[in-house]
C-alpha cells in the first residue's frame, strides 16, 4: 500500500506548545517530501481546565480524543509530548517515531534569576506535577507546594501575578521550544530532580495497519538514541503501573564505546509528600528498543523487591493532593 496523494492529516492539541511541536513534525515531513495539514483536537485535560488532573481519575488525559480520531480515520497520525502518552496505547495504535530529545530536565523559574540554593525557607513553589512535588518536598520539607494548572504561558502569568510565590517548576523543553528559556533560573540536575519518563521527546502515533505512514514518519524524524533512552524509562513506568496519581521518575543516559552502547537508567519511586523515596540504577549494553526496555523492567523489579510496592500502594490509597499533570 502506498501513501495517498492527499496531505497527511496530523492531529494535535491546540496549546501553543502542542502547535509548535506539530509544526516541527510537519517541517520534518515536508523536508522528506510529504504534504501535511494540521487538525486541532480538544482533549479531556483541556476540557476540564479547572480541575486538577490527578482528580479526574482517568488515564490518557491529553490523548484519548486524539486516539479516537486516529482510530476513526479522521486523522492519519498524531503528535504528542511523549511524557503525556500512556505506556499502553489503545489496540490498533503504535508509536511510529520518536524525535531527537530536547533537554529533559525540569526548570526552576522565578520572576527574576533564581537558583535552587537561593530558595528561602518556607517558600511557596508552584508545580503541576506529583513527581515534582514529591521531589521538592523530599529535598526541602519546609517548602509549601501549590497547585498550578494551565499551559506554559498561563503558568508564567500566574507566577508573575502571585508575588508571594518564590518560583514555579516547568519542563525545560517546553520553555526552550517556545523561546522562553530566558525565564529559566536554573535547569535542575537529574540528581536533584529526576525527570518524567519521556520528558523532552516528541512521539508520533500511527495506526498499526498503516505501514507506509509509519515508515514515512520514521524516516523523516526518528532518533535512535532518544528512542533507546525513552524505551527504558517507559518500561520502568509501565512495570510500576505509574500514572498521574503516582510519583515515579526515570532518566536514562547512553555512553558509546568502540564496540558497544551502554544504557544506564536512574529511577525513583516516592510517596506524594516526599517523605519516602526509593531509587536505584541499572545498566546494560543495548542495541534495540527491546534491550532498553529490558533495562527498565529490571530496575522496576529491583525497586519492587526493595519495597516500592508498598510506597505505590500507599500513594494510590491516599487522598490525591492538589496537583495535576505527570
Amino acid at each position: 500500500m502506498r501513501l495517498s496523494s492527499s496531505p497527511l492529516r496530523i492531529g494535535t492539541r491546540g496549546s501553543a506548545l502542542a502547535l509548535w511541536q506539530t509544526e516541527r513534525v510537519r517541517s520534518l515531513l515536508a523536508s522528506a517530501g510529504h504534504q501535511t495539514e494540521r487538525v486541532e483536537i480538544k482533549t479531556t485535560g483541556e476540557l476540564a481546565a479547572d480541575v486538577p488532573l490527578s482528580r479526574i481519575g482517568a488515564r490518557a488525559l491529553f490523548t484519548k480524543q486524539i486516539d479516537d480520531a486516529l482510530l476513526e480515520r479522521r486523522i492519519d497520525l498524531a503528535v504528542h509530548s511523549l511524557k503525556d502518552l500512556p505506556t499502553q496505547l489503545p489496540a490498533g495504535l503504535a508509536i511510529g517515531a520518536v524525535s531527537q530529545r530536547e533537554d529533559p530536565s525540569d526548570a526552576l523559574v522565578g520572576r527574576g534569576a533564581i537558583q535552587w540554593n537561593e530558595i528561602p525557607q518556607g517558600a511557596l513553589i508552584g508545580t503541576s506535577s506529583l513527581r515534582r512535588r514529591a521531589q521538592l518536598l523530599h529535598h526541602r520539607p519546609d517548602l509549601r507546594v501549590v497547585d498550578l494548572r494551565g499551559n506554559v504561558d498561563t503558568r508564567l502569568a500566574k507566577l508573575d501575578a502571585h508575588t508571594e510565590w518564590a518560583a514555579i517548576v516547568l519542563a525545560t523543553a517546553g520553555l526552550v521550544r517556545l523561546g522562553l528559556d530566558r525565564r529559566i533560573g536554573e535547569r535542575l540536575p537529574p540528581e536533584l530532580m529526576v525527570p518524567a519518563p519521556g520528558q523532552g521527546a516528541l512521539a508520533v502515533t500511527v495506526r498499526t495497519e498503516d505501514l507506509p505512514i509509519a515508515e514515512a514518519v520514521r524516516t523523516a524524524m526518528h532518533d535512535v538514541a532518544s528512542a533507546l533512552r525513552v524505551s527504558a524509562e517507559r518500561a520502568f513506568l509501565c512495570r510500576l503501573e505509574g500514572g498521574c496519581q503516582v510519583p515515579i521518575a526515570a532518566f536514562a543516559t547512553l555512553s558509546t564505546g568502540e564496540s558497544r552502547t551502554v544504557l544506564e537508567l536512574h529511577g525513583r519511586v516516592m510517596s506524594p509528600e516526599g517523605s519516602t523515596m526509593l531509587e536505584g540504577r541499572q545498566s546494560a549494553p543495548v542495541l534495540t528498543d527491546a534491550d532498553a526496555a529490558a533495562v527498565g523492567m529490571q530496575l522496576a523489579e529491583q525497586l519492587l523487591a526493595d519495597g516500592a510496592a508498598a510506597i505505590l500502594a500507599g500513594a494510590r490509597s491516599q487522598a490525591v493532593p492538589s496537583v495535576s499533570e505527570p
